[in-house]
């Protein structure tokens, strides 16, 4: 699926619960190296209808060749019926922050 590289892989949640199951899944199994957490206003076409929400934007900086644990381990922890789970290659960043992400995500 991805290749070599590094990325950002983009989740949101509304549950402090499963925001926190979510986070601490993906540190301890070292699959991101660092997760920000924003709280933002969502609005969004769903079953029909627009809803808006107040929800919590995840940003996991991780390699690209454990994208699929990141989405499995998103999906595994989350409520949602269709989490938001988007995955963006970084194409450029300072060497030793990434060889950082490298680091921690490749143990």
């Amino acid at each position: 699926m991805l290749k070599k590289g590094y990325c950002v892989v983009l989740t949101t949640f509304s549950d402090d619960d499963v925001g926190e199951a979510i986070i601490h899944s993906l540190l301890n199994k070292h699959l991101a190296a660092c997760i920000q957490v924003q709280s933002i206003d969502s609005y969004y076409h769903w079953k029909g209808n627009i809803q808006s929400d107040k929800e919590k934007l995840v940003v996991i900086k991780t390699t690209q060749d454990r994208y699929s644990e990141v989405e499995a381990d998103i999906l595994a922890n989350h409520n949602y019926e269709t989490p938001e789970i988007i995955c963006l290659p970084i194409e450029a960043g300072y060497h030793a922050y990434l060889d950082w992400v490298r680091a921690e995500t490749h143990l």
